[in-house]
C-alpha cells in the first residue's frame, strides 16, 4: 500500500464543497493522479477514523495561464468526492 499522505493531498474547500459537506455529508479532496477508489477509501478511513460509503473521482484539466506573451498550463489534478456515514464528519478547521 502507498503512503496515505501521498494519496490524499489536501481538502478542496470551495463554496460548493462546503454546502455538500453540510447537507449531504460529502467531503472533497485533491488526491494523487494514480490513486484508485479503493486506495482513496482506505486512506480516508485510516487517516480520519470515519466510515466511507461512496467514492466518486474525476480528473480536473489544468487551466491555461498567461504571463505577458508566454502562455502555459497549470497542472492537471484528480478530485475525489467522498460520502461519509451518517453521524461521521471531518472538520478541517477545528477550534475556529
Amino acid at each position: 500500500m502507498k503512503n496515505l499522505r501521498a494519496i490524499i493531498k489536501r481538502p478542496v474547500i470551495t463554496e460548493k464543497s462546503t454546502i455538500e459537506r453540510e447537507t449531504n455529508n460529502i467531503v472533497t479532496f485533491a488526491v494523487a493522479l494514480n490513486a484508485n477508489k479503493v486506495e482513496i477509501k482506505s486512506a480516508i478511513e485510516e487517516l480520519f477514523d470515519v466510515t466511507v460509503l461512496e467514492v466518486r473521482t474525476s480528473h480536473m484539466l489544468g487551466k491555461m495561464r498567461r504571463v505577458g506573451a508566454k502562455s502555459g498550463r497549470k497542472p492537471s489534478w484528480k478530485k475525489a468526492r467522498v460520502r461519509l456515514r451518517e453521524g461521521d464528519s471531518i472538520e478541517f478547521f477545528a477550534g475556529v
